[in-house]
């Protein structure tokens, strides 16, 4: 046996949490999924702790930061969004797609605020939920690309115009709740809708944002929600 096969330098399996420790780790996930969904990425801790009954000092044994709690409850709710965008890719028409998936979109942003926070979000370390949405880029890259081969999507309509699209139906989502009416976006998107038909196209006075200036907007929205200074 050499020095490196002795057992005191083999790796440790990771030893499973205690049951009880499981179950307060299942009620702190399952608390923070609802309060994210009611109040968006930004909710106290504390509440989740409070929900789970559990005190706050075991949801940061369990989840050292808020960025490790969202990559435990929001990686799952992501998937809403790529099953949108593969529904939209089988839909025979293109424009059709196209639309189904925004209106899906939008409809998921709206029941759920923690989902629609973390859509217009980068969080580099929460590693399951950034690569469930590179996995949902590349179905809606597929979406885009097909409706303008169709002719129906206007050539110049970007990935990172859609990022856009998102940021705005943050904003209209807060106002339309406020006034009392929460399926009022129904109506801006139809707007917009109208606005990415290829034959209703004008020249655009501005370039599309680069998927650089995207990603930074979205990395210093995510460090904002995260309480992450870094």
């Amino acid at each position: 046996m050499t020095t490196a096969d002795r057992p005191s330098d083999l790796p440790r399996p990771t030893r499973p949490l205690r049951r009880d420790a499981q179950r307060n780790r299942a009620a702190i996930v399952a608390a923070a999924l609802q309060v994210f969904c009611d109040h968006g990425l930004e909710a106290p801790l504390e509440e989740i702790a409070r929900r789970a009954g559990v005190g706050i000092g075991t949801l940061y044994r369990r989840f050292p930061s808020r960025v490790e709690l969202l990559d435990a409850v929001l990686a799952d709710t992501i998937q809403a969004h790529v099953d949108a965008a593969q529904q939209a890719l089988a839909i025979d028409d293109p424009w059709d797609g196209f639309t189904h998936y925004l209106e899906e979109t939008c409809r998921l942003q709206a029941a759920d605020r923690g989902l629609n926070d973390v859509m217009g979000m980068r969080f580099p370390r929460a590693t399951a939920v950034e690569a469930a949405k590179a996995r949902l880029f590349e179905v809606v890259a597929q979406v885009v690309d097909r409706a303008q081969q169709s002719g129906q999507l206007r050539a110049d309509l970007t990935l990172e115009d859609l990022a856009v699209v998102t940021w705005a139906n943050t904003r209209i989502l807060q106002a339309v709740r406020a006034a009392g009416a929460p399926d009022a976006w129904r109506r801006h998107l139809g707007f917009l809708l109208d606005g990415f038909r290829a034959d209703r196209a004008h020249p655009l006075p501005q370039p599309p944002l680069s998927p650089r200036q995207v990603h930074r907007a979205m990395l210093t929205l995510g460090r904002r929600s995260a309480g992450d200074a870094h």
